[in-house]
């Protein structure tokens, strides 16, 4: 953080000394202001309608006051003429992680309408830097300046206050790695794209009905290679279970529960616990299945404690 006393002393500090327009204004600039804005107001380019309108003869778009003073392309790569105090306070700024800019906004004022052939000048002051803010592009300040715009005779012609934020990049969230993938066979793909439909199923001996899990190619019981599946009901009771805190792996949160889940038609399959504490969880507790959907690409069966039915 830097101290209030140090931006303090930066402000009404002279930012840009006083720099002439390069060309006085003129209607070849005005035109192409117009054209590229699209501005149909007559008194920019036609003498008689802005004489109809109380004027001696057209006059430039207030709007485009500091593009007669820009310092063109060739003048703006050569940086030649960064003022020492802009380079400290940027300075100041970088070494305290404000590295990044952006323009917030610009409020100008116009006193004088300005006709071909004036000449104007502009010069920059600090007017003010904000405390350090919290904004959603970072932690940062607000930089105001003041620009001054005088004609040949010293006369303020318009101001601008120009407001940028210098800021600290804000640290973007890593992303949260997926779970890890099942390994997908031909034996227990239906399985998993089931869960995905948010079905849980349990595989059956279409010769001798025994159900089985793990998922398998045959019946343990007959030897059958003939099988289907049924829908579970979802309720079961905690068969055993333990809470891991290591390793850590960043696609789960901890302490996390792996639980051996009996299901109520008598197979058991491997589950996190959800909705519940550690110390809360007991064996034979009652459950009941909650899907996670971990992501697009995978859905797994969680279970959490059973609600009580009311009678």
């Amino acid at each position: 953080m830097i101290e209030t006393r140090v931006l303090d002393e930066f402000v009404g500090r002279e930012l840009v000394p006083t720099a002439w327009a390069q060309d006085p204004v003129n209607v070849p600039m005005i035109r192409h202001w117009v054209e590229a804005m699209g501005d149909t107001n007559p008194i920019y380019l036609d003498d008689a309608a802005a004489r109809d309108t109380g004027r001696a003869g057209i006059i430039a778009p207030p709007s485009m006051i500091q593009a007669w003073t820009m310092r063109g392309y060739a003048a703006t790569v050569s940086g030649g003429s960064v003022s020492d105090t802009a380079t400290q306070l940027l300075g100041v700024l970088a070494d305290a992680g404000f590295t990044s800019v952006v323009a917030t906004d610009s409020e100008q004022e116009f006193f004088t309408e300005l006709r071909p052939g004036t000449r104007i000048n502009v010069t920059e002051v600090i007017e003010s830097i904000s405390p350090e803010k919290k904004t959603g592009l970072g932690v940062g300040h607000f930089v105001t300046t003041l620009k001054t715009y005088r004609d040949d005779d010293g006369e303020v012609v318009a101001t601008q206050r120009w407001r940028t934020l210098r800021f600290r990049p804000a640290e973007k969230p890593k992303p949260r790695p997926p779970r890890p993938r099942p390994a997908l066979n031909q034996d227990n793909a239906f399985w998993f794209q089931a869960a995905k439909e948010h079905r849980l199923v349990i595989q059956r001996c279409s010769n001798c009905l025994t159900l089985r899990h793990p998922t398998g190619p045959m019946c343990g019981q007959c030897r059958s290679l003939e099988w289907d599946t049924i829908d579970a009901s979802g309720k079961g009771t905690v068969y055993s279970f333990v809470v891991n805190h290591h390793p850590k792996i960043e696609a789960f949160d901890y302490p996390l529960i792996v639980a051996v889940i009996e299901l109520e038609e008598g197979t058991r399959l491997i589950a996190n616990m959800v909705g519940v504490a550690p110390d809360e969880v007991t064996i034979d507790m009652p459950v009941e299945l909650e899907w996670i959907d971990a992501d697009p690409d995978l859905t797994l069966p969680g279970f959490r404690p059973s609600v009580p039915e009311e009678n």
